[in-house]
C-alpha cells in the first residue's frame, strides 16, 4: 500500500495502477464481440481512486479494428469497505454504483443513471472486479435497449 494511500482506500489498495488485456463481450440485441482494455487507477492521498479506461474491437487475431468505450470517474472510498463509483462515459451516460469492497473483491450496482439524449437506452448495471491469482478479473451486467440486467462485458486484464 503506497504510503500517502487515504486509510479508507486500503480494501481497493490492489486496483492501482495499469491493468491490460483482453476481453469478451456478448448481449441480445448485439453480435459478440472481443475487445482489448486499458484500465488505470491512480490516487492522490486523498479517500479516492481515479479510474480511467478505453478499450477497442479485435478480430480473432487479436488485431485492433476499431475504437471502442472511453470511460472515466472516481472510485469513493468509505469507512468500512462502502464505496461510491462515479462514470463518466463518451458514448454519453452517467452513473452512479453504490458497494462494497473487501478481500480483494470490488462489487457495485447502480443507483442512477443519467443519458444524453443522443445515447441508447441504458437503464442499469452490475459490476463486480476480483484479484485472481494477481490478474484484474471483471464481469459487467447491463440492462439496456428493454433487455433485463444480464452478463454484457468479462475480462481478465494482468497488472502492467
Amino acid at each position: 500500500i503506497p504510503d500517502n494511500l487515504h486509510p479508507q482506500c486500503g480494501p481497493v489498495a490492489w486496483l492501482l495502477g495499469t491493468w491490460a488485456g483482453n476481453g469478451h463481450g456478448d448481449y441480445p440485441t448485439i453480435d459478440s464481440f472481443q475487445f482489448g482494455q486499458e484500465l488505470i487507477f491512480t490516487h492522490d492521498g486523498r479517500p479516492f481512486l481515479h479510474y480511467m479506461a478505453r478499450a477497442w474491437i479485435i478480430d480473432e487475431q487479436g488485431a485492433k479494428v476499431r475504437d471502442g468505450a472511453l470511460e472515466t470517474g472516481f472510485l469513493r472510498c468509505l469507512p468500512e469497505g462502502q464505496v461510491e463509483l462515479l462514470l463518466t462515459h463518451n458514448t454519453g451516460f452517467v452513473e452512479i454504483y453504490y458497494g462494497h469492497a473487501e478481500g480483494g473483491k470490488l462489487e457495485v450496482s447502480t443507483d442512477a443513471v443519467v443519458r444524453s439524449h443522443t445515447a441508447k437506452e441504458y437503464v442499469g448495471g452490475h459490476r463486480l472486479y476480483g484479484n485472481v491469482d494477481g490478474d484484474l478479473l471483471y464481469a459487467y451486467d447491463m440492462a439496456a435497449m428493454g433487455q433485463s440486467l444480464q452478463p454484457h462485458l468479462w475480462a481478465r486484464l494482468p497488472r502492467q
